[in-house]
């Protein structure tokens, strides 16, 4: 199961619900072959996330949603493996990540959760031939096939 903490949806005034949120999650990761782990979401103004994507992307500007895994993506089984979710014998499940989304810079706070979930797994709509993108919108559509 993924599970889901929000942080910050005070800034949200039409916050999706935490359910609705953990739904587009647990969507998004099934679709990669992730079906445990942990992800964090927090909603912060266009000031903070400016700082963090200079601190982390060199880009000191206000953007729409930034993904920082945890446990690196490079472990993160296929949909072929069995599934892994859990850190050892401890029943604690790996930390996926966090998702960090400024709503004054997003047009679509679900489409934000599903991008930010997306590269969390590993997907980069940067690099790839936009199969991230086209996952995407599969995804928000609601196609789970």
């Amino acid at each position: 199961m993924i599970e889901l903490e929000l942080f910050g949806s005070a800034l949200l005034v039409d916050a999706p619900s935490a359910q609705v949120a953990q739904e587009l999650c647990t969507r998004a990761a099934a679709r990669l072959g992730v079906y445990d782990g942990h992800v964090a979401v927090e909603f912060v103004d266009a000031q903070r996330i400016a700082q963090l994507n200079g601190d982390y992307r060199g880009k000191p500007e206000p953007t729409d949603v930034l993904s920082f895994p945890i446990d690196g993506v490079e472990q993160i089984q296929g949909p072929d493996e069995p599934e892994r979710g859990t850190d050892g014998d401890t029943g604690i499940p790996r930390e996926l990540g966090d998702i960090v989304i400024c709503p004054e810079h997003t047009l679509d706070i679900r489409e934000a959760i599903v991008h930010g979930m997306l590269h969390l797994l590993g997907m980069d709509h940067e690099t790839d031939d936009g199969e991230m993108l086209a996952l995407q919108d599969e995804l928000l559509a609601g196609n789970t096939a």
